[in-house]
């Protein structure tokens, strides 16, 4: 896992007092980073346009162009002036080296934005709305020095710098991994400055999770039956293919016993493998419920299998309306995961604080509205779904950034749900088992090299079997 922060203001000062680093230094080192991948990734002579700002960032970029402006040829565009102390000195260096300096955009290889970093509190004003559309209709590669020009730690612009890449300084920060923003950021590369990421970042309650975090429920005991695995009781409701598709995703990664528990007598279809009851089996080592569920079962089954249950839960879609849902979140002696999308997430906010939120208040404000649940609600492991997927568990937040839009289809989050209940029905805690499900689902989803529209929920599940060999 890597570390992720709000922003790095503390980490900057934190360097000039306990290192005795300067300001320069940092500012050089933080240039000298961009260079490289510069320098790695495109021959010398090419043409760059770096736009700078007035502040810190775009001095970054000033300092950027002196480094390059022997081997490339480089064009600054300064459309604010240097405002800072700072900024005029390195902008002064700069012209001495022989920087040229434009007042139009011209088109190059690359371009370098760094007008504006982290901290965007308002909208930008129209001369600067303008340039960026200006630079975002140029052919050339675009890079963003720490955040794209438009993305803020507090507020998005209407109109943002479009990035092929953002090389960020230091440290990752939280606005890079919004849903909101992942159009504009492009990849992500983060360089040091100057010092060992161990003595830059401090601590932190959010985290980037990586491929490696991902602990798959590998057979390697020879003296194993099938209860040795784990049962996982389904509770399936009006739309029963839902619920199928979760024990599906339940058997495929590794359940030993998968039952769905019917309303009804019967359901049309139900795969051979699984097996099927009117309640919850007495030796069930997971529960999942919601997907499909509609108004099936009454609140008296509800209130005795599922509230005042013990057992290990995952609780997804349909839940989210129905008012038991307050009570669960109540307990402290189970394992619980929530798997909501944003719509269901708004509603259950809703129930929970009794004011009116919008799927728009939750897509605004992703990371503090999973800190404040978690804040409320520390025992629960939320898993708030999106185009990056946020975990959320005694007050600290974990990205699954490995997200894709072929995900974006019906069935995708009830196999997760299955993933995730398997895991937990398998003997893992309940944060264990989201941030490897929602790995697991987000990998295996990469994987599909079918068309980018065409992936069916049941790819993701034959997609779970190759994980071994995969990763």
């Amino acid at each position: 896992m890597q570390k992720v922060f709000k922003n790095c203001y503390e980490l900057d000062e934190n360097c000039y007092t306990t290192y005795g680093l300067s300001e320069d230094y940092l500012m050089h080192h933080a240039s000298l980073g961009m260079a490289e991948y510069i320098r790695f990734g495109f021959p010398k002579g090419s043409s760059i346009l770096i736009v700078s700002g007035p502040g810190n960032n775009g001095s970054d970029g000033v300092v950027l162009a002196r480094e390059l402006s022997l081997e490339y040829t480089v064009s600054l565009l300064m459309p604010f002036g240097a405002l800072g102390k700072t900024a005029k000195i390195q902008l002064e260096q700069s012209l001495n080296a022989g920087v040229k300096v434009v007042d139009l955009v011209v088109e190059t290889d690359i371009v370098v934005d760094a007008l504006f970093g982290a901290g965007l509190n308002k909208p930008l004003d129209k001369q600067t709305n303008i340039l960026l559309e200006e630079l975002n209709g140029t052919h050339s590669f675009k890079i963003a020095c720490d955040i794209p020009t438009g993305v803020g730690e507090n507020f998005t612009n209407i109109v943002c710098f479009k990035a092929n890449t953002t090389i960020t300084m230091g440290a990752l920060k939280e606005s890079l991994f919004e849903d909101k923003n992942l159009d504009f950021v492009g990849d992500v590369l983060k360089v040091d400055l100057g010092l060992e990421s161990s003595k830059y970042e401090l601590e932190t309650d959010t985290y980037l999770v990586d491929k490696s975090d991902m602990k798959l429920p590998t057979r390697s005991s020879k003296n194993t039956h099938k209860g040795t695995f784990g049962h996982t009781a389904i509770v399936s409701g009006e739309k029963v293919g839902a619920s199928i598709m979760t024990a599906m995703a339940t058997v495929r990664f590794g359940s030993g016993l998968t039952t769905l528990v019917l309303d009804t007598l019967t359901a049309d279809y139900v795969p051979p493998y699984l097996m099927t009851s009117n309640n919850i089996p007495v030796n069930t080592t997971a529960i999942a419920i919601g997907m499909g569920l509609g108004n099936s079962f009454s609140k008296a089954f509800l209130q005795t299998n599922i509230v005042n249950s013990n057992t290990p839960l995952v609780v997804d879609a349909d839940m989210f309306y129905r008012s038991d849902i307050l009570d669960l979140l109540q307990k402290c002696n189970q394992q619980i995961v929530l798997t909501p999308h944003p719509k269901e997430f708004a509603n259950l906010w809703s129930m929970i604080t009794k004011s009116s939120v919008s799927i728009d208040d939750i897509q605004n404000s992703r990371f503090s509205m999973v800190k404040e649940f978690s804040t409320r609600f520390p025992h629960i492991v939320l898993v708030l779904k999106g185009a990056n997927m946020l975990i959320a568990h005694s007050n600290k937040v974990y990205i699954n950034e490995i997200g894709t839009s072929k995900l974006s289809k019906g069935g995708s989050g009830d196999v997760l749900s299955g993933l995730i209940a398997s895991l937990l029905a398998q003997g893992y805690s309940s944060l264990d088992a989201a941030i490897s499900g929602t790995l697991a689902l987000a990998i295996s989803a990469e994987n599909y090299d079918g068309a980018t529209y065409s992936m069916l929920p049941t790819d993701i599940i034959d997609g779970v079997t190759t994980l071994e060999n995969k990763c």
